[in-house]
C-alpha cells in the first residue's frame, strides 16, 4: 500500500502533463517566477493545488542546498495578548507565494534560545531565523554573526557589528506617554519596565526619563514588579502602593496585562482612571478600545512586525548584506492611527 502511495504521489511532471508546458516552465511558475505570466503562474499553482502536490523537500535540499524553512523561535510572552498571533500573521502574510514553510520553536528563556539556534545552524535545519527579546550584548546575535547564518531579530542590541532587526520605538513611546501624563495634568509619574537584561528596557527608560528630566516633575520607577511578573503579582504591588503615602498619579504601563492589572488594582480601591489617577498603556491587542472607563492608549502592531521581520530575512538569504537591513516602527496613536514620534532610522 505504502508502495502504491509513493507512485501516486504527483510530481512536477505530473502538473507539467496536465496543463501541457515543460517541467522547467512549471518549476518556475511554483516559485512564483515574477518573470512568467502571472495568469500562468496561477494556472500552474490552480493545478498542483488539486493535484494535491507538494514539494520533495528533501530533493529540493539536495538540489539546493536550502531547507526552505524559515524558523520562529517564539516565547509565550504572556504580557502581551496575542503576541505570537500578531507576529506569526504578518510571518505568513509575506510568506504566502513563496517556497518557505514556517516552523515555531517554543522559548521558555535565553538558554533555551540558544540551544535552538545552535542547533538549526549545525544541523542546517533552516534558511533562516527569527527571534525576539534581545539583550545589548546578545551572545545569540554574536554566534549568528560569526555563523554567517541569515537572521533577523524584533528588538536591537548594542553590539558594534551591524545585523538585521525590526524594534517598535520604545523610546517614543516612554516619552510621549510621559508627555501625555503631564498634559493630563499629573505631577508625579511611574513607570513599569521590562527586567533590565533586555535592551528595550533601556529604551522605554531613557524615552521616559528624557520627558520627567526635562519637565521637572516627580517620578518614580517600579522596581519591585517587572513586565514579566505574574498579573496577580502586579496587582497586589500597585494595591499595595496606592494604599501608601505620596502615591504617583500618572502610571506609564507598557504592555497589555500589566495595563489590566494596574487598572484593575486602581479601580478596587475606589479610584477612578482620568480622574484619580492617569495612565497611559501601550497595547498590542487593542482590548483597551473595549476597556471602561477609556485610558489613553499607544498602539504597536505587531503584524506589521512581523512583515517586516520576514522581508529582511527573505533578502538576506538571498545574499543581500546586513546593512540598510534595520528598521524602527513609530508609536502609533489609536485614536489617529497616525505616528506619535519615531527615532529616526539607522
Amino acid at each position: 500500500m505504502a508502495e502504491n502511495l509513493v507512485k501516486s504521489r504527483p510530481t512536477q511532471r505530473t502538473i507539467a502533463d496536465k496543463v501541457g508546458m515543460s517541467v522547467g516552465a512549471v518549476s518556475r511558475a511554483l516559485a512564483n517566477d515574477p518573470m512568467m505570466a502571472k495568469d500562468t503562474r496561477a494556472l500552474v499553482q490552480k493545478t498542483a493545488k488539486e493535484l494535491g502536490y507538494s514539494p520533495d523537500r528533501a530533493a529540493q535540499r539536495l538540489r539546493t542546498g536550502r531547507t526552505h524553512v524559515i524558523n520562529l523561535i517564539l516565547p509565550p510572552h504572556e504580557e502581551i495578548l496575542g503576541f505570537g498571533t500578531q507576529l506569526i500573521r504578518g510571518i505568513s502574510t509575506r510568506l504566502e507565494g513563496t517556497n518557505y514553510h514556517l516552523v515555531v520553536l517554543p522559548d521558555f528563556g535565553t538558554e533555551q534560545s540558544v540551544e535552538h539556534i545552535e542547533r538549526i545552524v549545525q544541523g542546517k535545519l533552516a534558511d533562516g531565523i527569527i527571534f525576539s527579546r534581545t539583550m545589548p550584548n546578545d551572545s545569540r546575535i554574536r554566534f549568528l554573526l560569526e555563523a554567517e547564518f541569515p537572521f533577523v531579530t524584533h528588538g536591537r542590541s548594542e553590539l558594534a557589528t551591524h545585523h538585521p532587526f525590526v524594534d517598535f520605538d520604545n523610546f517614543g513611546f516612554g516619552q510621549s506617554a510621559a508627555k501625555m501624563l503631564l498634559d493630563r495634568g499629573s505631577k508625579h509619574l511611574s513607570i513599569l519596565l521590562p527586567p533590565k537584561e533586555f535592551t528595550f528596557h533601556h529604551h522605554l527608560l531613557h524615552g521616559f526619563m528624557s520627558c520627567v528630566h526635562k519637565s521637572g516633575v516627580e517620578f518614580e520607577i517600579i522596581k519591585d514588579v517587572t513586565l514579566d511578573s505574574g498579573a496577580d503579582q502586579i496587582h497586589a504591588w500597585f494595591q499595595t502602593r496606592f494604599n501608601a503615602p505620596n502615591a504617583p498619579d500618572g502610571l506609564v504601563l507598557p504592555g497589555d496585562v500589566s495595563g489590566l492589572a494596574a487598572l484593575a488594582a486602581i479601580q478596587d480601591l475606589g479610584l477612578i482612571p482620568g480622574r484619580d489617577i492617569n495612565v497611559v498603556v501601550k497595547h498590542t491587542s487593542r482590548v483597551f478600545d473595549f476597556v471602561r472607563p477609556k485610558v489613553d492608549s499607544l498602539y504597536e502592531d505587531l503584524s506589521a512586525a512581523g512583515e517586516h521581520l520576514t522581508d529582511f530575512l527573505l533578502k538576506r538569504i538571498s545574499g543581500e548584506p546586513n546593512a540598510g537591513l534595520q528598521f524602527i516602527q513609530p508609536v502609533l496613536s489609536t485614536q489617529t492611527g497616525t505616528a506619535v514620534r519615531a527615532e529616526p532610522k539607522l
